[in-house]
């Protein structure tokens, strides 16, 4: 069964952890200095917030996979759709191990479909380059924009 991801970024970390955890009405599932991740399962949401630095506000959306096989489906079905497609591959990103690819919607909101491992000690960083793929450059910044600095 796949999941929502949603990402955002918060200009006070600890303000916006205490407001989604009364939200929710559950503690983070991971946390860390500048993340913290809910694994909800009502609603069935992947919901990440992140600190240091970025814009406050939406980020990217994702839809999460339970297994390879359920994301080599969504890529399939990304490939169909006819928009840009940036395949990742394994990486670490965000405390967790995961293979991915993003894309971007007409309007220019990136998704990421992605499958995870484990999750890691280690923050990571993505090494996606729009560059050495065939994106318009408008959907590229939105792509590789999340890539680079917005994690699942």
């Amino acid at each position: 069964m796949k999941r929502l991801h949603v990402s955002f970024n918060a200009s006070d970390l600890e303000k916006s952890i205490a407001f989604y955890t009364e939200l929710f009405g559950a503690a983070p599932s991971v946390r860390k200095d500048d993340y913290a991740k809910w694994m909800l399962d009502d609603p069935r949401v992947n919901f990440v917030i992140e600190g240091g630095g970025g814009t406050p506000g939406f980020t990217h959306a994702g839809i999460q996979t339970e297994s390879e096989e359920e994301l080599h489906e969504v890529f399939d079905r990304l490939k169909e759709a006819e928009a840009p497609y940036l395949p990742e591959g394994v990486t670490t990103c965000c405390y967790h191990k995961s293979e991915k690819s993003w894309t971007s919607d007409p309007d220019g909101v990136a998704w990421e479909a992605f499958y995870t491992f484990h999750q890691t000690e280690e923050r990571g960083h993505s090494n996606l380059e729009a560059d050495a793929y065939d994106v318009p450059p408008a959907k590229a910044e939105n792509i590789t924009g999340c890539g680079l600095s917005g994690c699942c």
